[in-house]
């Protein structure tokens, strides 16, 4: 193609935002199809809603229920209103749709290397998943007797219950992923044993060993640590020496997932005290805390801990007025009115102020603040080459759908390592990113309500651990799906029948399709006629038809100036009889060139 051709397409090549994903779907770490499966739902093929989203996700139900949903703080909707409940209609197929038989447990012909993952939760499921797939011998080690890490030990059973937990994970046992449960890698096996042992290791051990606060009486019985009070009741009901009156430090999910476990136990009083002033300053979700209030939860906001009192145990604790919790440049430095104090009786102080990484097992290990594994963030690549890490142990992910995309990173780059490729390229986009996409809600839109999930009456909440989210129905999961903007751009397509015919996805493929290939088939070119209209609905003003005129005049050059179109061979014999000298009032020119005949007029 000659330099003006491809100077008109560039800009449609670099800048189009034909194929531009929506918002909610660069958003997702694993870039789940919202879009696609939502509106799967909207239209009633809900069997073809779960199989969309389990080309990315094995774990729906569960995600469907405790994810974090960013791609719903990414929707559109948020402009003029409520997001999408993305998370909710995700659970919706999965629970009502989801078959066993249909999940693809194919996978690449068995390989020689083996590969060991340590610790089962989302991010270490998710990267012997992908290594399986690609036919490498996996070896699962869990230091817990359960699958699931923080899924089963640490998120309660009234927002996640385990049969789904159980269900989900028993795809690894079908793939032929080996599962050492109560195997704690460092004690029961030593840590280089597995490093001698293996062609490759991903550690994915999570974080889940809880800190206190430097205050006095933190070591007497009954102060302990959120992460160990939520374990020990996943796995046994109960807790041993539970008290009943309850006071538990902390603003977050973890926090907020204590106070309510607290009073499933029977707990009289369950006090909740945090440092920040209100219920959007918390960073617990809004929606866990109201539902904690309804449940009874005594709310402390803007207080601090000054000491626990006791004498051979918890018996009280003294709160300080927190005035400050980030300082003029946005650093956490809370500040404290230390003449303002409160006394609240209790029996029990659970910390739930943030966890660490118990890391000390893998001693060859490099590791930084919090016990958290050093690693190359885009490779996941510890200091020891063919050891990986990913997961909340590493630091960078926050939720689960984060540590599970760290984990299918560290199984591309522990497969690329075992065969001897680039670990860096190509790797841009593996996470969650931004979309160049650029899209305005509809003047026509009415902006309907986000439909709610059914809730589990108080009472019964109250007194057991019986899940608490109901989901939709089938009504409430078409209504809330009809609200989805289907978000993208090929207005251009939209508008355009000739586009509609050859280039449905979006004029940016065509012509990057076309540069690539050197030549385009004439029909296409021909077929546009000038109007104009794809650059008035263009966001960027794209000049279509000036690339497709270039096209035809280049092909018209290289046709010796005729037209490449079969059917234009009646307008070359009629262009040739035009300017004969039977047909024209033309005579020729001195150059040769046609040259019309007029009358001059009379005169001198």
């Amino acid at each position: 193609m000659k330099a003006d051709t491809v100077r008109e397409m560039l800009p449609v090549i670099e800048d189009c935002m034909g194929d531009a994903p929506p918002y909610c779907h660069t958003a997702c770490p694993m870039h789940t199809d919202v879009k696609g499966y939502v509106n799967l739902i909207a239209e009633g093929k809900y069997k073809e809603a779960i199989q969309t989203i389990r080309q990315k996700l094995f774990l729906p139900k569960s995600l469907g229920r405790v994810c974090a949903h960013p791609c719903e703080e990414h929707c559109k909707r948020n402009e003029v209103g409520n997001a999408m409940s993305i998370a909710s209609l995700k659970r919706f197929a999965a629970d009502n749709y989801d078959d066993e038989f249909d999940w693809d447990v194919t996978r690449e012909p068995d390989r020689p290397e083996k590969i060991a993952v340590i610790g089962s939760g989302p991010a270490g499921a998710q990267a012997a998943l992908d290594l399986r797939r690609q036919g490498y011998s996996v070896t699962v080690y869990e230091k817990h007797p359960v699958v699931g890490g923080m899924l089963y030990v640490g998120i309660p059973s009234y927002r996640l219950p385990r049969e789904i937990i159980n269900a989900e994970y028993s795809l690894l046992h079908r793939m032929g992923i080996k599962i050492k449960l109560a195997t704690e890698v460092g004690k029961d096996i030593p840590f280089q044993e597995i490093v001698d042992t293996y062609d490759g290791v991903v550690i994915a051990i999570g974080a889940h060993k809880g800190f206190k606060l430097p205050v006095n009486g933190k070591d007497l019985p009954g102060a302990i640590q959120a992460v160990d009070f939520l374990r020990e009741v996943s796995l046994t009901g109960t807790y041993k020496g539970f008290g009943k009156r309850i006071t538990v430090i902390g603003g977050g999910n973890v926090a907020l997932d204590s106070a309510r476990t607290a009073v499933r136990l029977g707990a009289e009083k369950v006090h909740l005290v945090c440092l920040e002033k209100d219920i959007k300053e918390m960073f617990a979700h809004d929606w866990e805390v109201r539902e904690a209030l309804e449940e009874g939860v005594i709310l402390h906001n803007s207080w601090g801990t000054e000491a626990i009192k006791g004498d051979d145990k918890v018996e009280q604790i003294i709160l300080k007025k927190c005035i400050q919790v980030f300082d003029p440049k946005g650093r956490f430095n809370p500040a404290y009115d230390e003449g303002c104090q409160e006394i609240v009786e209790t029996d029990m102080v659970i910390f739930a102020i943030g966890q660490g990484v118990d890391s000390d097992f893998a001693t060859s290990v490099e590791v930084g603040r919090g016990g958290r594994f050093v690693v190359d963030e885009k490779t996941l690549q510890t200091n020891i080459r063919k050891v990986f890490a990913c997961g909340d142990g590493t630091g960078i992910s926050l939720m689960a759908v984060e540590a599970m995309a760290e984990g299918r990173i560290a199984a591309e780059s522990l497969h690329r390592y075992l065969n001897l490729k680039d670990m860096r390229i190509q790797r841009d986009h593996e996470r969650g990113y931004r979309t160049n996409l650029e899209t305005s809600i509809p003047a026509d839109d009415t902006n309907p309500e986000r439909v709610n999930t059914r809730k589990l009456d108080i009472a019964t909440r109250m007194r057991s651990f019986t899940e608490v989210d109901l989901g939709f129905s089938e009504e409430q999961a078409v209504e809330e799906a009809s609200r989805c903007l289907q978000c993208e751009c090929r207005l251009c397509v939209k508008e355009c029948l000739m586009l509609q015919e050859f280039s449905p996805d979006c004029p940016k493929k065509y012509f990057k399709d076309a540069l690539i290939a050197g030549e385009v088939d004439p029909v296409v070119p021909y077929s546009c006629n000038m109007c104009g209209t794809c650059t008035l609905v263009c966001p960027k003003d794209f000049k279509l038809q000036d690339a497709f005129m270039n096209m035809r005049k280049e092909m018209v050059m290289n046709n010796g100036g005729k037209s490449p179109m079969k059917g234009h061979k009646v307008i070359d014999m009629h262009q040739l009889l035009s300017f004969s000298r039977l047909f024209n009032t033309s005579r020729p020119a001195r150059n040769g060139t046609n040259q019309p005949t007029a009358p001059t007029g009379g005169g001198k």
